[in-house]
């Protein structure tokens, strides 16, 4: 056991003088070395500088130009908001705090952002950068902060935004930039392949975006949809837009519902008139109300229903049409899948109907319907199946259009056919035939006229060169002539057609 130091002291001093030099230096450095005050604390004066405050430290409204010396180790939080502190350096502390979480730099004027400012303060979660006077973001700048949930942004003057300013934010939830001068919407943020996998809310609103993606963000997910706000924008007007803004707010979707009558657009005219993006139904651009669409889906196909909810991670339950539980291991045609997604395979014909899916969390519960309409027929097989309804269509047609040319169409009269001079009972067997009312008093000419209704094989009616000949062929024509008493006559083509677009009934 060592002695205490005050008698170490005196006992080494007494033994140097029995030593020889080449001894006696080295037992004086060691005698300095205990003599060193040890470093306790910050240099940070917490009465004249800032407040302390347990693991809080505040130095806001404190007119400083640049950050305090001697930060303390213990502080989790520091406010510099409220200062002069133009220019945040590299050297602005120069060892890691690692306790620190919460830094807020707001109301600054700062403008310049060092690539390594952020070296030493890696555990931030929280980083308000808000109220400044930054015109761009470059690249990599915030690669150090891989545990940053929460990054505010709002109320600068930022015009770009470099494509790898915000790569490493694996963490990152929230991102505010609205109130800036960005004139391009960062899709990818939400979309490629470099998105930000945790982040939640993405403010773009009051910037300068006239153009938005509006089929990328149709299909995001409903979670990433519900924090995506892009309101106070020039946006020009198109029905696009309107049917996209209807449907997240009939979705109940917290970025178009919170702020509705702030969505406005640019009128394409000459006026450059703003109006609510809401009224583009009426008289404005008279765009088509939106409605919700029912998906479709044919027999034997595979169909995945997606319970898009309005948060992430949420427990899922589905209930079929007429109100059956999917439970697991049930033996059914439909499985819910880990992501909360329904597999219907393959597709009956008594699939079709209303899907429920309930989501729960602790916070929000939410019930998503999607309606499911089957078709009677498989994918492959429905052409084949319509070629067929669509040929006994056009025969049926071409029936219909040949019974009324039948029946409300004669040959031309009398008078104008060959032989016109004749006498009425001596009219052609065609006249007796075709005619709608009897003109003579010859018995055997009543006799004809109770006759019925014929409907002729258009194949029969085949004169030469595929012309239709109403009247059958000639040697009938001859035969029916003879029976009359006249002679053996031909008729023409051209007869033919007049015979088929008469006006008066034809009874055979």
């Amino acid at each position: 056991m060592l002695p205490p130091p005050s008698r170490a002291r005196d006992y080494l001093l007494d033994r140097s003088y029995c030593m020889s030099n080449q001894v006696r230096w080295p037992l004086y450095l060691s005698l300095a070395l205990l003599w060193l005050p040890v470093a306790t604390g910050s240099t940070l004066n917490c009465h004249k500088t800032c407040i302390c405050t347990s693991n809080i430290v505040s130095c806001s409204k404190m007119n400083l130009t640049t950050v305090p010396r001697g930060l303390p180790l213990y502080m989790a939080v520091l406010d510099l908001s409220y200062n002069d502190i133009a220019r945040l350096r590299a050297d602005w502390t120069t060892i890691k705090l690692v306790k620190l979480h919460n830094l807020l730099l707001s109301h600054n004027g700062l403008h310049f952002l060092s690539s390594e400012a952020f070296l030493y303060v890696k555990q931030l979660r929280y980083l308000d950068l808000s109220s400044n006077n930054l015109h761009q973001l470059d690249e990599f700048i915030f690669e150090p902060l891989v545990k940053l949930e929460v990054l505010l942004l709002y109320n600068n003057h930022i015009v770009q935004i470099d494509r790898t300013a915000l790569t490493g934010l694996l963490s990152l939830q929230k991102l505010y930039l609205s109130q800036n001068q960005i004139s391009r919407f960062p899709l990818e943020l939400v979309k490629d392949k470099s998105r930000l996998e945790k982040l939640s809310l993405l403010d773009v609103s009051s910037n300068r975006i006239k153009a938005l993606p509006i089929e990328e963000l149709q299909v995001l997910p409903a979670w990433i949809k519900n924090g995506l706000y892009f309101h106070n924008n020039p946006l020009l007007c198109s029905c696009d837009l309107y049917s996209l803004l209807a449907h997240w707010h009939i979705r109940r979707l917290n970025s178009v519902l919170d702020f509705k009558d702030d969505y406005t657009c640019i009128l394409p005219d000459s006026q450059k008139t703003s109006v609510r993006a809401f009224d583009l139904n009426g008289d404005w651009m008279n765009c088509s109300t939106f409605s919700e669409t029912e998906q479709e889906t044919y027999l034997e196909q595979t169909l995945l229903l997606s319970c898009d909810t309005k948060t992430r991670y949420m427990s899922k339950t589905w209930v079929l049409p007429g109100n059956v539980v999917v439970s697991p291991g049930a033996n059914l045609s439909a499985k819910v899948l880990p992501d909360g997604s329904l597999k219907i395979s393959p597709i009956r014909p008594d699939d079709g109907g209303t899907y429920t899916c309930f989501a729960v969390s602790e916070v929000l519960n939410e019930t998503i319907y999607v309606q499911v309409k089957v078709h009677n027929f498989t994918l492959n097989g429905g052409g084949e199946n319509l070629n067929t309804a669509y040929t006994t269509l056009v025969g049926c047609l071409a029936s219909v259009v040949l019974v009324i040319i039948y029946l409300y169409l004669t040959p031309c009269r009398c008078f104008c056919c060959p032989g016109k001079g004749k006498n009425h009972r001596e009219d052609s067997i065609h006249s007796s035939m075709l005619s709608a009312t009897p003109t003579h008093d010859d018995p055997a000419q009543k006799a004809d006229l109770n006759r019925h209704v014929a409907f002729i094989d258009p194949k029969d009616l085949q004169g030469q060169n595929g012309n239709v000949n109403p009247n059958g062929e000639d040697e009938e024509m001859d035969e029916e002539a003879g029976m009359l008493g006249k002679g053996r006559r031909k008729k023409s083509v051209a007869e033919s057609i007049s015979s088929v677009f008469s006006d008066t009934p034809m009874v055979v």
